[in-house]
């Protein structure tokens, strides 16, 4: 089942929260929702789970030959997502395995149904050991886990999670990862997260918004490229004096610097490729290379530039 944002605008008076975006997730994807604080992210995603009213543009489900809108179907629409807010609304005074079994008689599963719904979740998110305490005594990462068991517990085939590691600790961090990897293998997921590292390693693609607009919306192994204005090269040969005339004239290079005697940078325009010749030039002067290598941009990198 996909989830189409079609060109999804929210105003507060004069404010534009959010401002004509459209994207689209499928089945299978992993889609990592990015932006800076106030860009739009959480109004996006309450919007496309129905508790808060789009001004403008709408959110549809497509199952096969069925759609569903959040005007029309917003029942429906609840059914098929499974939904973690930012900040996770749990029932402390409840135990574990009584609010799960609340949340899904909530969602209206039979019994037997449930039951198993139950045990199926608990068994997915790590919580049996804890499932007979009470919430208010589970710490911070187990209470995250509570909260997406209450968002799979229905079997949604939309996943909406909006900050699902806030507060984690490394550990937990990596188990709510390899959590939203597993699921993301036969449900569409859209997460959020200001862990840029956790969206490159678990994210199949990346949806940049800003300001309520989107910036960037590409594969994951490719958003870094839109950071990359220069090509940056590191190289360090056995021997001082080095002679960098040929590489200063290549066409396309903006600056050769000598850092020491024998390591140096080469700078250049990003379609310029001078590690081909900075090898050819080592051998033309017997002067052994000890290293190379080309600087890769990040997912950070790419973010910075592109909300800044």
């Amino acid at each position: 089942m996909s989830i189409s944002i079609q060109h999804l605008t929210k105003t507060y008076g004069t404010q534009r929260a959010i401002d004509g975006i459209s994207f689209t997730a499928t089945p299978g994807e992993v889609l990592g929702f990015l932006g800076p604080n106030g860009a739009g992210k959480t109004t996006t995603m309450k919007i496309a789970t129905c508790y808060l009213p789009p001004t403008d543009g709408t959110v549809t489900l497509t199952d096969g030959a069925d759609t569903f809108n959040i005007f029309d179907h917003p029942t429906e629409m609840r059914r098929r997502i499974g939904y973690l807010p930012e900040h996770n609304p749990l029932y402390l005074d409840m135990y574990v395995h009584e609010f799960l079994d609340f949340a899904g008689r909530m969602h209206g599963l039979a019994a037997d149904f449930r039951a198993q719904r139950v045990r199926e979740v608990i068994e997915m998110t790590g919580l049996g050991r804890e499932q007979h305490k009470k919430l208010s005594a589970l710490s911070k990462g187990y209470r995250q886990r509570a909260g997406i068991s209450q968002a799979l517990i229905h079997n949604p085939s939309v996943l909406i999670l909006d900050e699902p590691t806030t507060g984690l600790d490394p550990n937990q961090i990596v188990e709510i990862r390899n959590l939203i990897r597993e699921v993301g293998k036969d449900k569409t997921v859209i997460f959020s997260s200001h862990i840029l590292s956790e969206v490159e390693a678990v994210a199949d693609r990346v949806v940049i918004i800003n300001r309520g607009k989107i910036v960037a919306d590409r594969a994951t192994g490719d958003i870094r490229t839109l950071a990359q204005d220069e090509a940056i090269v590191h190289v360090e040969v056995a021997n001082t004096g080095f002679d960098t005339t040929c590489i200063a004239a290549i066409e396309g290079v903006t600056a050769v610097e000598q850092i020491t005697g024998t390591m140096f940078v080469i700078r250049s325009t990003a379609s310029v490729e001078v590690r081909n010749t900075l090898f050819q030039a080592c051998v033309a002067q017997n002067n052994p290379m000890l290293a190379l290598q080309k600087e890769v941009f990040s997912l950070e990198d790419a973010f910075r530039k592109l909300t800044a």
